[in-house]
């Protein structure tokens, strides 16, 4: 193992070692493919030593950035991000148990690329930008255009995801995140839906995007639902109507956990549960599978 303490050393290794080498930022998926999925690296080199990549920075011009070694229970916690993005922290608190959160990273998250991760449609819904730092520069991508596909990501393999920017918002943004799984916790999602959009005193919404995880090879903006949102007056059936939509664009598969006709069913209704959640108000510390259980 090699424990560099520069970026540029990081990215180094990797090039002088060629393939076959992991990064190591938490290690909650790392450790889980060696010891259960048999992947055997030829080497791993541990980022932890780095410093900078473990903040989040709130700044000047209202934009936030989180480091990818922010652990997951440090955005659940985040002054920051309740104040400003209350269902980002409750995305991050829906990952795994506490002792997961304590070391699971925002990076590592993204880097991974699992379809069903709670934390990505958020960020996506926020229009995040990723930055990727390499032995050819620096490069900053949106970070709907990061996933390539499941464990695949536009990252070259010298190439290190340093941190996650979340632009100036509105102050009428609203969102939601909820997640669908059979357990209230430590279940992966088998549905994701993320939704924000900016909301007027007449209830007019504008600027809407909501973002699907678990139900295609990557997550994905339900472009034609929102289109059908946007700009109008929210209501409950205006809600269902684009929750309707919703199941239509996305593109689930059958497995162990669920087929693909269930999951394009509870895209729908959760779609339509997170529309009216966004615009109603979070009083007190209502848990997360309460207001996707919600009946409107």
């Amino acid at each position: 193992m090699y424990q560099p303490i520069s970026l540029q050393e990081a990215s180094r290794l990797l090039k002088e070692h060629g393939p076959g080498g992991r990064f190591l930022a938490g290690g909650t998926d790392l450790v889980i493919a060696i010891k259960e999925k048999g992947l055997v690296p030829k080497y791993v080199v541990d980022l932890k030593k780095i410093p900078g990549l473990s903040a989040i920075r709130e700044h000047a011009d209202g934009s936030v950035t989180i480091g990818a070694l922010t652990t997951m229970r440090e955005v659940e916690i985040s002054p920051a991000i309740i104040r400003k993005f209350p269902f980002l922290a409750q995305s991050a608190a829906e990952v795994g148990s506490i002792q997961i959160r304590n070391r699971a990273t925002v990076g590592g998250n993204m880097a991974n690329a699992t379809p069903s991760a709670d934390v990505a449609p958020g960020l996506i819904a926020l229009n995040a930008t990723a930055k990727i730092v390499g032995a050819r520069g620096e490069k900053t991508v949106p970070l709907e255009e990061f996933f390539r596909g499941p464990g695949q990501t536009v990252m070259e393999p010298d190439e290190i995801l340093t941190e996650i920017t979340i632009p100036k918002t509105s102050p009428q943004l609203v969102g939601e995140y909820i997640k669908f799984s059979p357990r209230d916790m430590m279940d992966l999602a088998y549905v994701g839906v993320a939704v924000t959009y900016n909301l007027t005193d007449i209830n007019r919404c504008s600027d809407v995007r909501i973002v699907l995880g678990a139900v295609a090879p990557t997550p994905i903006r339900a472009r034609n639902s929102e289109a059908i949102l946007e700009g109008q007056i929210l209501t409950a059936g205006l809600a269902a109507k684009v929750g309707e939509e919703t199941a239509k664009e996305c593109k689930p598969i059958s497995d162990v956990r669920s087929s693909a006709d269930y999951r394009r069913a509870m895209v729908g209704v959760m779609t339509k549960r997170a529309i009216l959640n966004a615009a109603a108000p979070r009083n007190g510390k209502v848990s997360w599978c309460d207001r996707r259980d919600r009946r409107y």
